[in-house]
């Protein structure tokens, strides 16, 4: 152990003050001892306790320079701080002179325990922690309360991208947040600590910024994270226990509701209520589609916030592998205000395709028509997913003859037979298929085409050709082109997720 450590304790912390000889502090710390007065022959690494004032400054002087000669650890003194000559003197000889107005046997005592049992301090703080936190299920923000007063130290709840959730901290960005193992970060003036609250892949971290004096306790510190942590994780299962029944709930409610070919009957209209969800007036629906990996459950206040940002009063409810929502007005929406929505909900798009590699589709405007708007926006994803010069965004107004190819292609014996016509391009280098499908969405342009594939138009022309050869079909032809179309994008959608 070394002084600075002993410093560290908490009955040191509140009571001890370094008035001089701070450059000491890290000696090595062997033995605390009791002194009457200035006479004694202090031992390498010994801390001098003097458990009276002494009587003149000269005595404090002479015990100073015994403690330097024999490389001891420092002197505490009980009372006020000595004269500056005394205090210079302990600068110059780099031994640390500590005043307290605390009984100077209670400090003695806790620092012997300190010593004969380095762990015990470490102990203590964990059974704190345990007993304050309990068993009780308690949020975040009642854990970092907690912790901040234990700790007497800044301390926050951080989600899996670093942000902060409860508390405040300021080196909240240092944390490592795709290491999922108990890390240690050294800051200019002490020690950032954050402990994972879930393994092997954690959503939450607690972390705390230790500081000056209370760096040197990072061991007790970290093992007291370790323990809170246990209540974060406590905490994190209750909530998503709660979030999941929620999201079944709602998803069942909307996949009756899309049921539905008559007018819902009063028990849904019920329930659709207490969800707080309006059935009557102009829905325009939104699909939000999502790769398979992403936990839609966790996730979905992420998306109700970013429709917060841009100001949308949407319905969203965690359906397959993405959200389904709707937008309702009171009346028939404007064409204008139909573009400002479509406008905001691009930008929701562009902030969730960032975090989700999202891809959006919108509906129409419909009366009393949930299932019929939901329906066209699910139709806009899926070919949103697939259309990278669109963003990965569409709305249905934006489709025209596409949503009606996209009809066509979903019947169960168009695909079989699409895949059999594009057969002889699968073998062939340069993904000939998805060629084909942008040449023929870009209308046959081959600059376009060349933009949508990040390849020289050149290459696309050569391409075709080879196309053409392949298939043995002249794509200056409407019905061949049609056809290849059609026969393209089914074979591209059945690829693509939903």
């Amino acid at each position: 152990m070394i002084l600075r450590q002993l410093l560290a304790l908490p009955s040191w912390a509140g009571a001890v003050r370094v008035c001089s000889g701070e450059s000491g502090l890290d000696r090595p710390l062997k033995t605390v001892t009791a002194a009457l007065d200035a006479s004694g022959a202090p031992a390498p690494g010994e801390l001098v306790v003097v458990v009276r004032p002494l009587g003149s400054d000269w005595q404090i002087d002479a015990l100073l320079r015994r403690c330097a000669d024999a490389r001891a650890a420092g002197v505490l003194l009980p009372g006020a701080e000595p004269l500056a000559a005394s205090r210079l003197l302990a600068e110059r000889l780099s031994v640390p002179l500590l005043v307290t107005s605390a009984d100077p046997l209670d400090l003695l005592v806790d620092a012997r325990l300190a010593l004969a049992a380095p762990d015990l301090d470490r102990a203590d703080a964990v059974l704190a922690a345990h007993r304050a936190l309990g068993e009780r299920l308690r949020p975040p923000e009642e854990i970092v309360t907690v912790l901040r007063r234990l700790l007497d130290a800044p301390v926050a709840v951080l989600d899996d991208r670093g942000e902060v959730l409860a508390g405040e901290l300021a080196e909240a960005g240092r944390v490592r947040v795709h290491e999922p193992v108990p890390q240690r970060v050294a800051l200019p003036d002490g020690v950032l600590l954050a402990h994972p609250a879930v393994l092997p892949h954690p959503s939450v971290w607690l972390a705390a910024a230790l500081t000056g004096a209370k760096a040197p306790r990072a061991d007790v510190v970290a093992a007291t994270l370790a323990v809170a942590a246990g209540a974060v994780q406590r905490w994190l299962l209750a909530h998503r226990l709660e979030l999941e029944r929620d999201a079944r709930s709602r998803s069942a409610l909307l996949g009756d509701l899309l049921r539905q070919d008559t007018e819902p009957g009063a028990d849904l209209r019920r329930r659709a209520a207490d969800a707080g969800w309006r059935l009557g007036g102009w829905h325009i629906g939104l699909r939000i589609g999502v790769p398979a990996d992403v936990d839609t459950v966790s996730r979905t206040q992420e998306v109700v916030r970013a429709l917060r940002a841009e100001s949308i009063d949407a319905v969203t409810v965690e359906h397959g592998e993405g959200w389904t929502g709707w937008v309702t007005f009171d009346q028939e929406p404007t064409a204008e205000r139909v573009r400002a929505l479509s406008a905001r909900l691009r930008a929701v798009h562009r902030s969730l395709r960032r975090t989700l590699d999202a891809h959006l589709g919108v509906g129409r405007p419909h009366a009393d028509g949930l299932a019929a708007t939901v329906a066209e926006a699910a139709d806009a994803a899926r070919l949103a997913a697939t259309r990278p010069e669109t963003g990965h965004f569409l709305h249905v107004d934006q489709l025209g003859m596409a949503q009606l190819l996209l009809e066509w292609t979903r019947t169960d014996t168009f695909e079989p037979a699409a895949r059999a016509l594009l057969a002889p391009l699968v073998p062939a280098p340069g993904d000939l298929i998805r060629t084909l499908a942008a040449y023929l969405d870009a209308e046959s342009s081959l600059a376009e085409t060349a933009t949508v594939l990040g390849i020289h138009r050149n290459t696309v022309a050569a391409r075709i050709s080879r196309i053409e050869q392949l298939l043995h079909v002249d794509l200056s032809r409407p019905d061949e082109r049609l056809a290849l179309h059609l026969a393209a994008r089914a074979v591209i959608l059945a690829r693509s997720p939903e």
